[in-house]
């Protein structure tokens, strides 16, 4: 008499965790492309193209919260390329634009044009979202700068003609008047050409440049310089200030 024994092993299915349906939609469309409006959580907008899951192409970004939208060209999801960033204004609800121009790796860079909240205009060169290399800023006041800039500051060569008629040409350093420069003075037809320290004009000097056109001239005409040697002088001066 032969037995014949069956052995029944047990067979274990693999546990398998199941995200939410959210989620795991999410993942299988693995967005690429053109595609409709996305809309995040807390009520942010995306339309525009994709690769790879991130916003990358031509695209249009609304934040809800910040009251701002951005227009243009992204990288990998973040702004790069051209595109215009603009504010909500509370009181109408439209738009303002606040900056046109280039950007990299989300921050401005390159050559773009920012609208202050007042009436000021900067147009110019950007790095890491600030004012850097050559720039024109246009004052509320009425002054207009073009020159050199670094880290949002006038910074190397540059003129500035203010709104009263006077002008300065020359160097530049965090913000001031710092060496080399000509200043005009509109009002009393005065040429000061000379060394200048944290804004203050230290040694130079002073010729009459249109006097006879000048509104309130001074009384007597500079007189002569008779010095031996000027650039002496003048060296020396600038010597003690620096």
């Amino acid at each position: 008499v032969s037995h014949h024994i069956l052995s029944v092993m047990p067979i274990y299915k693999p546990f398998r965790k199941t995200l939410p349906p959210s989620v795991q939609k999410d993942i299988d469309s693995q967005k690429c492309g053109l595609r409709h409006t996305v809309y995040s959580v807390c009520g942010n907008e995306y339309t525009g193209e994709w690769l790879e899951n991130k916003k990358h192409g031509n695209g249009i970004q609304v934040w809800k919260k910040a009251g701002a939208i951005y227009h243009g060209e992204w990288k990998y999801g973040k702004r790069d390329g051209y595109g215009t960033y603009s504010v909500q204004i509370p009181e109408t609800k439209e738009y303002r634009r606040k900056y046109c121009g280039q950007w990299k790796n989300g921050k401005k860079h390159g050559y773009g044009t920012y609208f202050f909240d007042s009436s000021a205009v900067y147009e110019g060169e950007w790095a890491d979202d600030q004012h850097n290399g050559w720039g024109r800023m246009y004052y509320e006041n009425g002054d207009i700068y073009e020159g050199e800039w670094l880290n949002h500051k006038t910074h190397g060569r540059g003129l500035i003609r203010f709104s009263n008629g006077n002008w300065y040409e020359g160097s530049w350093r965090d913000g001031k008047r710092n060496g080399d420069g000509k200043f005009y003075y509109s009002d009393k037809g005065l040429l000061y050409e000379g060394f200048w320290v944290d804004g203050i004009a230290k040694c130079g000097t002073f010729v009459d440049v249109g006097r006879d056109s000048a509104p309130s001239p001074p009384e007597f005409p500079f007189p002569e310089i008779r010095l031996v040697d000027m650039e002496l002088v003048l060296r020396e001066a600038k010597a003690a200030c620096q």
